[in-house]
This record gives structure tokens, sequence and C-alpha cells, in this order.
């Protein structure tokens, strides 16, 4: 399982330019499932987003988490993030769990967040989504399980 998650000032996602998510401070998440992926996965990104400490405190330092600064996140299922682009000219996604096995995986990291006090919004599974980032910093961090 991988997490690119994005410090940000605000985020939303649109579909058929109607805004389904938005925040202000906070983190957008976007989240692939790989084959073999689980709930051990899914326990431990969740556990680590929670907790991981990439906002400033006082002296500039990034000392606080997304729970200490009362943020909020947006996670966006994104299979593409299982690419393989070694060979040719066209990216493999023969990777990325099957969709079937994905969403639910990517509901429980939501609603393990959620568990964990972190106000969490959605894209919306399988939709075509247009997110608006505005990166804070910037900061973008790759998680892997």
């Amino acid at each position: 399982m991988r997490a690119l998650l994005q410090r940000v000032s605000r985020a939303s996602v649109k579909i058929d330019g109607q805004t389904i998510s938005e925040i202000g401070k906070g983190l957008l998440i976007l989240v692939g499932v790989g084959h073999g992926d689980g709930e051990k996965q899914v326990v431990f990104l969740a556990e680590k987003v929670a907790n991981l400490r990439i906002f400033e405190d006082e002296q500039g330092k990034a000392n606080l988490s997304i729970l200490d600064v009362n943020g909020e996140a947006i996670v966006v299922s994104q299979f593409t993030l299982y690419a393989d682009s070694r060979k040719g000219r066209r990216p493999s996604f023969t990777n990325a769990a099957l969709p079937e096995v994905a969403e639910p995986l990517v509901n429980q990291f939501v609603e393990l967040l959620r568990a964990h006090g972190v106000p969490t919004q959605t894209g919306q599974f399988g939709a075509h989504m247009l997110v608006e980032i505005h990166n804070d910093g910037p900061v973008t961090i790759w998680l892997e399980k």
C-alpha cells in the first residue's frame, strides 16, 4: 500500500463541476493499493499518517502532526501510484489491486484516520476527479508499507 501525502493550505475535489470535498489546512492523501495489501498495511499507514510530524511549530520546525494542528484530510484513491514505466512508453498498472480489492481497503484507511481523530473527507472511488491542491511548503511525503 502506498500513500502520497501533500501538506496543504487548502484542497478540494470536484466531479462534473460539483465540489464533493473541501478542506483547509491539512493533508491531501493519494492512496494506492497493490497486490497482497491488507489490513496490516492499512493499520500501519493510518497510524503513521495521523502521527507523522510534518507541520511546523512556532520555531518553524516540523514537529507537529495533523492532529496537533487540528488539520483535516482528503483521501483520494489513486491506482496510478502503482504505475510501472520501466519498459516502453506506456505505464503498466498490473501491480495495482483490482477495484473490488482496493476500494474496501481505501475505505478502511479512511475510517481508521477518522478513528485516530482526523476529520477526513474523500474523493469518489473510480470517478474522474479534478483535485485542487495548494501544497504548503511544498511538502510531499511518500509512504509505503
